[in-house]
């Protein structure tokens, strides 16, 4: 399943234009003529310029001399020429952000698309928030329940697309003995511990700009348009060490593990948790799809989790 599509382009409606060098009363003549017309695009040829709403002209029409002033004259006179005017391809959050910061007076006005600085039509604000309700709805189906981070669909559409990069950098960030954890705190301590995990991931990845997501479980993955990754691997092992310890007693602290059950049933000492980051990059190597990615990437994974303690490996 793919995200509805979520251009400006796709919600676009129809609305009269008329002329730049068109007379005010022919503005008029179709505001009388149709009372469903709440506004009218100003084009040059056919690049839109303006947007005459229907309040705005009787206001201008409706002011001391406003009728005699601009009734006989060409609209572009009485033209906001602060009209939002988008592309036919930007996003309707983009778009949402761009009308809502409009100054009071034009915040509800029509939103004017051009395709190839074509006009096409406009939206109405209505419209516009309405639809951006939708994408949000479906956007969160594809976030993880737990961290409100994106999940594997959107993962997958990340890792295609950073494949094509010049350089990338992927971070699979796993918790070691979160199982230790959970059988001896409770899981309602070991979401806590997720959740905080997600929050300084959050601060030091998604913050930067760089994707974040959550594969499901005790597993994160980044994805960086670089490779300088030593600096910010080291900030986030350094700030996981320090984190993690409020969510153990003194005494666990104090003796660096917990008695809990391993994998097969056999109670023994088992370490804190720790957090290994294992990093696939492509400065030595190129990989054909996303596949051959993670099957390297689990390799990595393998050979960091060996060390003992929160640590990172790259290309192993």
């Amino acid at each position: 399943m793919d995200l509805m599509p979520a251009y400006i382009g796709d919600i676009v409606e129809l609305a009269p234009c008329i002329p730049q060098y068109a007379l005010s009363r022919a503005v008029d003549k179709m505001f009388s003529e149709n009372k469903k017309i709440q506004g009218i695009v100003v084009v040059n040829q056919d690049a839109p310029i303006s947007l005459i709403t229907r309040t705005f002209f009787y206001q201008k029409m409706g002011s001391l001399y406003g009728y005699n002033l601009y009734m006989g004259r060409s609209i572009e006179l009485i033209g906001n020429k602060e009209t939002l005017i988008v592309d036919y391809f930007q996003s309707i959050t983009e778009v949402s952000k761009l009308a809502m910061d409009r100054d009071e007076e034009h915040r509800y006005d029509y939103v004017i698309v051009t395709k190839e600085n074509k006009y096409v039509g406009i939206v109405s604000i209505q419209t516009l928030l309405m639809k951006l309700v939708e994408v949000q709805v479906e956007f969160a189906s594809f976030l993880n329940p737990l961290t409100r981070l994106p999940g594997n669909h959107i993962i997958d559409e990340m890792l295609n697309e950073i494949l094509h990069k010049e350089r990338f950098s992927v971070l699979y960030f796993d918790l070691n003995y979160f199982k230790a954890y959970n059988d001896t705190y409770g899981f309602k301590k070991g979401d806590d511990l997720l959740q905080a995990t997600a929050e300084l991931l959050k601060k030091e990845v998604a913050k930067r700009g760089y994707f974040l997501g959550h594969i499901g479980g005790d597993d994160f993955i980044a994805v960086l348009d670089h490779c300088d990754i030593a600096t910010l691997c080291e900030t986030i092992l350094e700030e996981f060490d320090n984190m993690v310890e409020g969510f153990y007693h003194s005494e666990h602290i104090r003796q660096q593990y917990v008695i809990a059950e391993n994998r097969q049933g056999v109670k023994e000492k088992i370490a804190l948790v720790s957090l290994s980051i294992a990093v696939v990059t492509n400065v030595d190597r190129t990989f054909a799809n996303v596949e051959e990615l993670v099957e390297y990437a689990a390799l990595v994974k393998k050979s960091c989790k060996k060390n003992k303690g929160s640590c990172y490996l790259v290309n192993a």
